[in-house]
């Protein structure tokens, strides 16, 4: 079946603008989300110009990695950013258990560290 009316090249130009916006937001190269979900660079440049439509297992491995539902990267309205939370849980995704531990202590350290200090008047 020939696509006449061209939507599959729209749908695949608003998937790649929703790619590449979603990446830009977790501050990630082309590379780094490549690495991440198992392809070449280039690919994901051919996704992002919207010039190749992701297959299904790719497109689901992208939502994930992004850590946004697999129908947000197909949808009209633009992607929220991520909040201080998904960056979170995007850094240490990869880290073994004992490595995630370890991270959690060092930034309740680091918050007990820079967290203000409440005065207390002494009489």
């Amino acid at each position: 079946m020939v696509d006449k009316s061209g939507e599959t090249t729209k749908l695949a130009k608003r998937i790649g603008r929703n790619i590449a916006t979603r990446r830009k937001q977790m501050s990630w190269t082309q590379g780094q989300l490549a690495e991440r979900v198992d392809v070449d660079a280039e690919t994901i440049s051919r996704f992002e110009r919207g010039a190749h439509l992701p297959s299904l297992p790719t497109l689901y491995r992208l939502a994930d990695v992004m850590q946004v539902e697999l129908g947000d990267l197909a949808s009209t309205p633009a992607l929220t950013a991520p909040n201080e939370t998904a960056i979170f849980n995007t850094l240490i995704h990869d880290l073994s258990a004992n490595n995630r531990k370890f991270v959690l202590k060092l930034v309740r350290e680091c918050c007990t560290h820079l967290r203000p200090k409440k005065f207390v008047k002494k009489i």
